[in-house]
């Protein structure tokens, strides 16, 4: 629920008009997400028909057994079922780099407007979260985990539920950006170990993050989850990169 503003927010807004996160233009009384009529319009939600485990978005009628993609039937992934909320394009790209590099949290009231517009149908309540961790150093130079902050839009009110620390990275990896899909399983590949593994057996676990690329780096944390005897695994993901044609 939204709580009301205090006056002296609504004085703030009034003295200092707050602008679109995307284009600058001040978005008026009725965006509370900060995010412009048209900005708002802009965003490219995923959409089915998607592939019922990855996710990703199908063209009607495209056969394949149980309505998956050839991908997840060639290789069935560690992860039960994974959806995003938006394409990964400018939008995505400029209020998650703003987060992610920045610290600029005054992109979450937009962010949180995405989800809540998002269909992510498949996804059944988990017993916990797990925001896909940083290597320690890595989150010392960024001063946060964008996928600790996604998991409590995705999950509000369950706190005491995402658990920021049963998943740990041993390793520090180069950033995936610049990988094949091969290279980036060569580059995670037993990156990831469970805490507690009494903890996590018999749970149904989500698993938290901010891109969906290939989905390496969820495949790896989902298949860390499973061998510690995870009962099943769901991935959320605030945007996915899709393949233009």
């Amino acid at each position: 629920m939204q709580l009301p503003k205090s006056w002296m927010v609504i004085f703030l807004d009034l003295v200092f008009p707050p602008r679109c996160l995307l284009c600058g233009a001040y978005p008026g009384w009725e965006s509370r997400e900060h995010l412009c009529r048209d900005c708002r319009q802009g965003i490219d939600f995923i959409r089915p028909p998607l592939c019922a485990c990855c996710g990703k978005m199908m063209a009607a009628g495209e056969p394949g057994r149980s309505h998956r993609c050839q991908d997840c039937l060639i290789h069935p992934p560690p992860f039960s079922v994974a959806r995003s909320c938006i394409r990964y394009d400018q939008p995505a790209s400029l209020l998650l780099h703003r987060l992610k590099y920045h610290g600029d949290t005054s992109v979450l009231p937009g962010l949180r407007h995405i989800i809540e517009q998002a269909s992510l149908a498949g996804v059944r309540d988990p017993d916990i979260i797990v925001p896909v961790p940083l290597y320690p150093k890595r989150l010392k130079a960024r001063g946060l985990n964008q996928a600790v902050l996604l998991s409590r839009l995705f999950y509000p009110g369950r706190e005491p539920d995402i658990r920021c620390n049963l998943l740990h990275r041993i390793r520090d990896t180069p950033a995936q950006t610049a990988l094949s899909g091969a290279a980036r399983r060569r580059n995670l590949r037993s990156a990831f170990v469970v805490a507690d593994m009494e903890f996590v057996k018999g749970k149904t676990v989500c698993v938290v993050d901010d891109v969906f690329t290939t989905g390496t780096t969820v495949s790896e944390c989902s298949r860390a989850l499973r061998l510690a005897g995870a009962k099943e695994v769901y991935v959320l993901t605030l945007a996915m990169v899709v393949a233009t044609a």
